[in-house]
């Protein structure tokens, strides 16, 4: 299995580590009881071989492979110790970098360092405090992991009103709800999810569009939770698009026709419940004369190697005249790619797919996460001439079961 390869490399990997931070464990548990001191030594070391067991087991245990709580939450535990343990080895490192440096200084000039030497049987010691900040720092960010396990459906509802000079009059006033990624497969508590739903509902919106990502990988994901998303009504209509996710792309298919009768299948699923699917193509709207035009497209992503199916080339013919145009777009990179350059009266583009990295820090002051190294174009609101674009943090998750900083969003769109 080359999967089972890669996590034997993986789990080499945070032994190695493993060792490394056991040694800042040893210095900061040095004043305790001898009985203490072992307890917390096999503690350390017994969570640590639990790790490593749980992670290459899964490739040989089909009933963990198949488990959402196994994918979801240990995966989650798994990756956040070793994030927590990696942050701390920078810390330990530059202590090490201390200690050699004052080791090279004792060699260079005799003399210097003698007292750390002779008090330590010719070593030099590691330092307790940077040993404490690593450790503290490390244990800080795999406990905020934790903490963002209760996060995943505490679903935030961002309002915004919008003006553009050639909105016609007859839609001034529109209410649009605006989701994305539901990613429906990470899901393990319905009536948290349908209380989502119904803080849709309340907003009572004349429009609701959704831009992708419906599921992690298969249609049947949706199957438990299709009877919640038809729910959405709206008197102008739901109408969707495909993210990244939705066309299977990540799991290994047995043949190719299963894989496109996975992607019929989905796209049944959003006529099944009611949504208007917008495959490279365009709507209008009409009130007392005056047009608007929704396009929808296919996933295009324009960074790392996120598909190009989409085709504007078919969703804007016959739009030209329309005074107002609405694009949903599932990745944000679309916009700066295609979109502000080819297709400038395009007057606001919708899209996900970043989730805000479901990771970060946001007050009305401040935004940050680490998705922004690779996305220009990450969360909330963007303008560049007379042009918009809105980037929907995600009303799901995926991979991480929770939300840190981010939390899930419902988007309510005022136009005036």
């Amino acid at each position: 299995m080359r999967n089972a390869g890669t996590l034997w490399v993986i789990a080499l990997i945070m032994l190695l580590l493993d060792f490394y931070v056991f040694q800042a464990v040893r210095t900061v548990t040095q004043t305790l009881s001898d009985k203490t001191r072992m307890i917390i030594h096999i503690g350390y070391w017994v969570l640590s071989i639990c790790t490593l067991v749980a992670l290459l087991s899964f490739p040989y245990i089909q009933g963990l492979q198949n488990s959402k709580f196994y994918r979801n939450y240990v995966f989650a535990i798994l990756v956040g110790l070793f994030f927590a343990k990696l942050i701390a080895a920078l810390f330990f490192l530059t202590d090490d970098l201390r200690r050699m440096a004052l080791w090279l200084m004792s060699k260079i000039f005799p003399g210097t360092g003698a007292q750390y030497m002779s008090n330590n049987g010719g070593g030099i010691p590691r330092s307790t405090f940077l040993s404490w900040l690593g450790l503290g720092i490390g244990g800080s960010l795999f406990g905020t992991l934790l903490y963002g396990f209760s996060n995943k459906y505490n679903y935030q509802i961002k309002r915004l009103k919008l003006s553009f000079p050639n909105l016609p009059a007859a839609f001034r006033g529109m209410k649009m709800v605006h989701i994305s990624d539901i990613h429906s497969g990470s899901f393990q508590n319905k009536k948290a999810v349908d209380h989502g739903i119904d803080m849709i509902l309340q907003e009572k919106p004349d429009l609701i569009v959704f831009t992708g990502d419906l599921v992690n990988d298969r249609a049947s994901e949706m199957e438990e939770y299709k009877s919640v998303f038809a729910r959405l009504k709206a008197p102008m209509g739901v109408f969707s698009t495909l993210g990244n996710h939705d066309y299977g792309d990540y799991v290994s298919w047995p043949t190719r026709e299963e894989k496109a009768a996975n992607l019929e299948a989905l796209k049944k699923t959003h006529a099944d419940m009611g949504w208007r699917l917008l495959m490279n193509e365009h709507v209008t709207f009409e009130r007392t004369g005056q047009q608007i035009a929704l396009l929808g497209i296919e996933n295009w992503g324009a960074k790392g190697r996120f598909p190009k199916y989409g085709k504007m080339d078919l969703a804007y013919p016959g739009t030209e005249n329309i005074p107002f145009k609405i694009l949903l777009s599932h990745d944000p990179s679309h916009w700066d790619a295609q979109i502000r350059t080819e297709y400038t009266d395009i007057d606001l583009m919708l899209s996900g797919h970043t989730h805000g990295m479901q990771f970060g820090l946001e007050n009305p002051y401040f935004k940050w996460s680490p998705v922004q190294w690779m996305y220009k174009q990450w969360a909330g609101l963007y303008e560049e001439g007379k042009q918009k674009l809105y980037v929907n943090r995600g009303f799901g998750f995926i991979g991480y079961p929770g939300r840190v900083g981010i939390l899930p969003e419902i988007t309510v769109i005022e136009f005036a």
